[in-house]
Parts: C-alpha cells; structure tokens; sequence
C-alpha cells in the first residue's frame, strides 16, 4: 500500500546509496594505492606495523646510499696510493741505476732531479680529495699514542744481543753469521731528509757498536744503543704490546727520540771483505732490520664515520693515513730531498723507498679491506630491503584483482540503489498530483 511512509523508504535507499558509494570509494583509494590499509581508520594495527616497515625500508635505502658513496671515497683513496705506490716503483730503479758505480756524477744530477719531482707529486697524491675533503694527508686517521720507532731483526739468532761481538754473531738457525775481524762495516742511515755515512772495521766491536759508530756518524744521538733481545718489542700506537711474529727473541733497535721527531727514514748495514768485496750472504742477514712498530704522535681520533646501518651506531669507523713525502720519510722538516748523489746515498735511499713502499701497502690493504666489507655491507642492506619490502607487501598490499571486483560490484549496486530512489521519488510525484 502506497502511503506517505515512503519517505522513510527513501531514507534507507539514500543509506545504502552512501555506503555503496563509501565502500566504492575505499576500493578505489586501494587499487589507486596498490594498498589494502592506506590509513589508520582502514585497519589501526596494521597500518601502524606498515608506516614502521616503510620507514625501516626508506632507512636501509639511506643506508646503501651511504655505502655506495662511502665506496666511491675509498675508491679515490686507492687511486692516489696506487699512483703513488707506481712513483715509488719507479724512484726504486732509479735509485738502484744511482748506486751502480758506472753511473757518474753528472748520471746521479740527473736521477735526482727526476726524484725530486717524483716527490712532489707524492705530496700531491695525498691531498687527493672527495666532496672538498682531503683524504690521505693524515688528517683522517685513527687515535694514536706516542710510540718510540722500532726496527727489528729475525733473521739473527735468538741468543744473539747488544753486546754479542760481531764474529760471533749467528744466523736464525744457529750456525756462525762468517763476519772476520779484518771486514769492514759499512753503515748507512736517513734521518730528516739527510744522509749519514760510517765505516770501521770490525775487529772485536759488538752489534750495539755498530748504533754507536752510526750515531758518531754526523747525525747526532739517533739510535737508542741499549739493544734489546726478547719477544716484546714495545707498545705500537694502539697502546698494545708488539710481539716478534714468531714468538720467539729477536734483536731491536729503536729510535733514541720518541715521536716523529726521532723517526729514521731507513739504514743499511753492509759488510765487505778486506779485498773491498760485499759479503752478501751476511748483508742479507745483518741489514734484515725492518720496522715493527712506526714513530707516532699523541692524537686524537680523527678517523671517518661511515653509517652504514639504519640505527644509531651501526658504523664502521674508516681511518686513512698519511702518505705525504714527509710522512714517508723522502723529505725533511727543512724541505731536503732524500739524496742519491752518492753510491752510499743511492744505497741507503734505496731502504728508505722499501719503507716507503710498506707503509703505503699497508694503506692501500687497509683501505682495501674496508672496500671489501662494504661490497657486502651494501648486498646485505639490498637483500633487507627486498625481503622488508615484501613482507610489507604482504601485510598491507591489496589484491588488485579483489578490489577492482568489489569496485565493481559496489558500483553496480550504486547505480541500482540511485535509480530505487529515483523511482521512490516518482511515486511521491504521483501522490502530490492526486492532492492537485
């Protein structure tokens, strides 16, 4: 029966009109969105566990971002040291063709003046920069505490100290070293860009002799002559105690200034005959001094932070050295040039590169290193990313093929419920028209 309760026919037609379209429009929103839950009404837990996933995603993006610029950086350090390592090679040959005798003066002149540019370019290598910032001139690396230089010997005997006398030194294994009173010691050292010379014969003279005569030589009071013969051969710039790599007793010479200040470039001891002929299977044991722990100010912690995670603290703390000419000991505080204008320069210039060259390869297997762990750090942080990703696709990612059918089908049912109420509103027409 037709009466004027109608209205509330209508009523709920307009109703489900409304919430067909509401439902329609949040279908809509999803397949817009690609997301089920696009705000805290859809589904307050879920959408609160997916804002924090899309932040932990966008974080570890950051995150790889920074690696992949930290990468970048490390790869421009290497370039400098590989350069510099390349003019160190080259500074080698020349040296060894300055301490040949057939070389003349006029020869060394000139092999000089290629070093001296060679040098500089060394400097120039470490102010090598990245974003404005230089990179290998020392004001990038780690803390550091006074460490006094050590030179340390392993291919003497074990029993062998300061005060054992030259003919009765030892090799490793224990057999007699073959040093006769009547050689000759030949010794050799740098110290602030300067070259310093001595020779005696051996006679009845100790190891330590061989500092004493080398600290008379010009240089001052450069080598502490208190030989000392154990496995411990002080504290490195790290504060740790050094061992010899063997754990057994090795002979160590130090420098007799803590610091840079009392660094030695490098030295060479040589033995020859009474006949002036080099006895070498002996220089190779006497002149196997090699630096165990490096000259080292106080100083703080200057290293690079590279945030490489998507909390705090996830860091690795990058810390580049100091390759400068002056920190490898090519040039002095007054500005000399290591010198190899003599066959005794060349010879002892040529320890000096092989020290120089060490303490570049160390460098360059530090920075090496640290490029490797970030090639990983970086896949790592990409496979975090991937699998958050879709774990948060999953939990709030909308099944498009669902949604466009409720879309449809709410729109449908719209349609229907419009024209219900466009007929309702007809038939109301109607009553008014009998009411005229």
């Amino acid at each position: 029966m037709a009466t004027i309760g109608s209205y509330a026919q209508q009523l709920s037609l307009l109703n489900q009109l409304n919430m067909r379209y509401s439902s329609a429009m949040k279908h809509a929103t999803a397949i817009a969105t690609g997301n089920k839950v696009n705000s805290a009404a859809d589904d307050a837990s879920t959408y609160s566990i997916g804002k924090s996933m899309g932040v932990r995603i966008g974080s570890l993006e950051q995150a790889d971002a920074n690696t992949q610029t930290s990468s970048s950086m490390l790869k421009v350090a290497d370039g400098a040291m590989s350069n510099t390592l390349d003019i160190l090679t080259t500074m080698k040959e020349k040296a060894l063709a300055a301490a040949n005798s057939t070389a003349r003066d006029s020869d060394r002149a000139n092999i000089q003046k290629e070093l001296n540019q060679y040098i500089d370019q060394i400097t120039d290598n470490s102010l090598v920069e990245y974003n404005g910032m230089a990179l290998m001139n020392g004001s990038n690396d780690y803390a550091t505490q006074l460490t006094t230089q050590a030179y340390t010997n392993t291919s003497l005997g074990t029993e062998v100290t300061g005060s054992t006398k030259l003919t009765d030194l030892t090799r490793r294994a224990g057999d007699n070293l073959g040093i006769a009173s009547t050689d000759t010691i030949n010794v050799s050292y740098v110290k602030d860009g300067k070259t310093y010379h001595t020779s005696y014969t051996a006679g009845d003279t100790t190891l330590e002799d061989i500092f004493k005569n080398a600290n008379n030589a010009g240089g001052g009071n450069v080598f502490d002559t208190t030989l000392g013969t154990t496995k411990e051969i002080g504290t490195n710039s790290s504060g740790n105690l050094q061992e010899t790599v063997d754990g057994k007793n090795a002979i160590t010479v130090k420098a007799a200034e803590a610091g840079k200040a009392g660094e030695i470039s490098g030295f060479t001891i040589s033995v020859t005959d009474a006949s002036g002929n080099e006895k070498k299977a002996v220089n190779n044991v006497l002149s196997d001094f090699s630096e165990s722990i490096g000259a080292a100010e106080n100083r703080a912690d200057n290293s690079l932070t590279l945030q490489v995670g998507a909390d705090a603290n996830q860091s690795i703390q990058a810390g580049l050295g100091n390759i400068s000419a002056r920190a490898l000991g090519l040039i002095g505080s007054d500005g000399s040039y290591l010198s190899v204008g003599t066959v005794q320069d060349a010879s002892a210039a040529i320890s000096v590169i092989d020290n120089a060259i060490n303490k570049v390869l160390e460098q360059s297997t530090n920075v090496g290193a640290l490029s490797s762990r970030l090639e990983y750090t970086h896949s790592n942080l990409v496979t975090q990313g991937e699998n958050l990703t879709a774990a948060q696709t999953t939990l709030i990612g909308a099944d498009i093929a669902k949604e466009l059918t409720q879309f449809t089908s709410d729109n449908i049912l719209m349609q229907a419920s419009q024209a219900m109420l466009a007929q309702s509103y007809q038939n109301s027409s109607w009553f008014l028209n009998l009411l005229g």
